[in-house]
């Protein structure tokens, strides 16, 4: 106990969502999930030579709808960049996604903690493709390896990367769960994190507390759920303290998280950027937003949770704790606005829609 009071934690997280459209990032082909394997697929998505990509215009407003409602700057022009490695569901051999040039830079998150409200920076959004996805496992047939689902290749994902300004791995569930809250207000993401639509990889260091430099850091890849989030960190938390205090160093590498044995498993060293080789994507032109798209689209933004919240007190009298589980999903937001236009007091609908409608 004594060495963790005398580390802290610096994390960044880098959040991944599935986009609500009904059609892939660059093809025609369908997001629906739950599909045969391999039947949602066509030559541009599998990366057959010859063919091109065509860009969802879709895909990039509601990718634009997310930086707006964490107070990001939309970028004028951007550019599509190929993202070089080999994986056996990346039939490309290259991701299409955003480097040096992303569609939007800057935005923060508040999350509530013990201590009061917190403001974690975000340093982009940008806008990617998904890869497939490879299943590891046996079946009673006796097979054992690895089987792939290209279902998935070329899903249009935003990827949300934050400063590394979270301090505990509690924190880092609370900003997840906002942003998964500011999806489902938006309409652009069902931030299912069973069926893959919400996943995070996670870069953590220590150092001791009161020094500015920041220590080794290492990376925890397709983190899942909230409570994989907050086991994984601590248990890499933990990991890093007791290397630094036998006096050994932290190794820089990529792991995954083993829900089953609850642990960090190596996978690889860690990648730089110019480990992926990337060079501007040459089969799309740059991407231009113009004031009058942007304008259109700040014109359909929704009331966000932390507006409802204060609404909800101001208007209905509510306590802030009635109002923050209350909004904290849009429906039963929508749901207890429903009833209070029936029954006109706002403290004895709110003490019903969290007892009786949430029992329910």
């Amino acid at each position: 106990m004594t060495a963790k009071m005398s580390y802290e934690t610096i994390i960044g997280l880098e959040v991944h969502l599935q986009l609500l459209t009904d059609s892939k990032i660059f093809c025609g082909c369908s997001t629906k999930y739950g599909a045969l394997p391999n039947s949602q697929t066509c030559p541009v998505c599998l990366g057959m030579p010859g063919v091109l990509p065509v860009l969802n215009k879709k895909a990039v407003e509601y990718t634009i709808k997310m930086v707006l409602a964490v107070g990001g700057k939309v970028n004028e022009h951007s550019i599509f960049a190929r993202k070089n490695y080999f994986y056996p569901d990346l039939p490309k051999g290259y991701q299409i996604s955003q480097y040096d040039q992303p569609l939007s830079s800057g935005g923060h998150i508040d999350v509530e903690t013990e201590s009061g409200k917190k403001k974690i920076g975000i340093t982009r959004i940008h806008l990617e493709e998904d890869a497939g996805k490879s299943l590891h496992a046996g079946d009673s047939s006796g097979f054992a390896g690895t089987i792939v689902d290209m279902n998935r290749c070329g899903v249009p994902l935003i990827e949300i990367v934050s400063e590394p300004d979270i301090r505990s791995p509690k924190e880092a569930s609370l900003y997840m769960q906002r942003i998964r809250q500011m999806a489902e207000y938006l309409e652009i993401s069902t931030g299912n994190m069973e069926e893959g639509a919400m996943r995070c990889d996670a870069n953590v260091s220590v150092r001791p507390v009161g020094q500015e430099k920041f220590g080794t850091k290492t990376e925890v890849k397709n983190l899942n759920s909230f409570k994989s989030v907050e086991k994984a960190l601590m248990y890499e938390f933990d990991r890093q303290i007791r290397l630094l205090d036998a006096g050994e160093k932290i190794e820089q590498m990529t792991s995954l998280w083993d829900d089953v044995s609850e642990r960090v498993v190596p996978m690889r060293g860690k990648e730089e950027s110019h480990d992926y080789r990337y060079f501007p994507e040459p089969d799309l032109a740059s991407l231009h937003i113009t004031q009058e798209w942007l304008s259109q689209i700040k014109q359909t933004l929704p009331e966000l949770p932390d507006e409802r919240r204060a609404r909800f007190v101001k208007q209905y009298g509510i306590p802030e704790y009635d109002a923050e589980v209350i909004t904290v999903d849009r429906k039963l937001a929508d749901y207890y606005e429903e009833a209070v236009k029936h029954y006109p007091n706002g403290k004895v609908v709110s003490n019903w829609v969290m007892g009786e409608v949430l029992r329910k």
